[in-house]
């Protein structure tokens, strides 16, 4: 089973789209599902737009690619963990699990492995996927450094390369981060609630007004760019899309805990309905004990079938 895994990883990655190619199309790739040796239905699919290696599984089942893409500096990777019977259900959860740091930096500790360590993947039937960027990331579009393109790299690399080798009609996307990646989760949600489904936040600085701290300014470089992506301000323009269901989580209090609170306040005001749990007081990393909680809070905001639960109200408590 595990070599029929790896052999079909192995002839998608072959199959997909290369550095230098056109521009993406949306194109008919029917895959080859892995555990049952079944052709899929012929599901449109959009090309990647990367180079992707072969893929490297170890032996916890995690798989890694190393991948090139237009939009990042030079090589970065992608792992992918699934539960021990693969995603063969009709509908594919994917945890998309944020970094904070460039590359393979973990001084905070590493998401993925925490999601291994308390059997999340298995617990909820999740694909969990953990993207690398190049920059420190704050998973928006530099406005005139082509390689420094983190939303784009996401949306155009890492989600079209989980749909290919996850293929399902109708993916569920649950995003997860913690400060960077915290706004980062948010920003995204905002920004593409049509293609994300919930998203949970710990510890964040949310409330930013201006590019600067924490690495974020060559990132932004501008002004005007960093508020295309101010939290603040995509609340406020698109909070009629969050008013019907609960899709947005906040957590933590340890080094944000203003920032998090005033985000609080601010949902509450524009009556979008979430989750908010201040009482969480730990270290700020990964590996600090609210994870698990977290990624609770994120399948039970999804539901289990494929239309969300209404939301309980604002600003609710747990």
């Amino acid at each position: 089973m595990k070599m029929c895994f790896i052999a079909t990883m192995s002839a998608i990655a072959l199959r997909l789209a290369c550095l230098g190619d056109p521009p993406p199309q949306e194109t008919a790739f029917p895959l080859t599902n892995a555990e049952t040796g079944r052709v899929g239905s012929g599901l449109t699919l959009p090309a990647v737009a990367a180079r992707v290696d072969e893929p490297v599984v170890d032996a916890s089942g995690m798989v890694r690619y190393a991948i090139r893409s237009p939009y990042q500096q030079g090589q970065t990777t992608v792992r992918f963990l699934a539960p021990p019977e693969g995603a063969s259900g009709a509908e594919h959860r994917f945890l998309f699990v944020l970094p904070v740091e460039p590359g393979a930096a973990n001084r905070y500790g590493d998401g993925l492995l925490e999601v291994l360590q308390h059997r999340l993947h298995i617990r909820h039937h999740l694909v969990v996927v953990a993207p690398s960027f190049s920059d420190w990331p704050w998973y928006a579009d530099h406005p005139t450094n082509a390689l420094i393109r983190q939303e784009t790299y996401l949306l155009k690399t890492i989600l079209p390369l989980a749909d290919r080798l996850y293929p399902t009609p109708h993916p569920r996307r649950l995003l997860l981060g913690f400060s960077k990646s915290g706004w980062g989760a948010m920003t995204l949600i905002l920004r593409h609630p049509d293609l994300f489904d919930a998203a949970c936040v710990w510890d964040a600085p949310l409330m930013m007004d201006q590019p600067g701290r924490y690495n974020s300014g060559p990132i932004f470089h501008t002004q005007e760019n960093f508020d295309r992506y101010r939290v603040s301000r995509l609340l406020r323009e698109n909070a009629g899309a969050f008013r019907a269901v609960q899709r947005i989580g906040l957590m933590g209090c340890c080094n944000f805990g203003d920032h998090m609170r005033q985000t609080h306040d601010l949902l509450d005001r524009l009556g979008i309905p979430h989750v908010y749990i201040d009482r969480t007081r730990k270290t700020h990393a990964w590996d600090s004990g609210w994870v698990e909680d977290a990624v609770d809070q994120l399948v039970a905001m999804a539901g289990s079938s494929s239309s969300h639960p209404p939301g309980p109200g604002p600003g609710v408590r747990r």
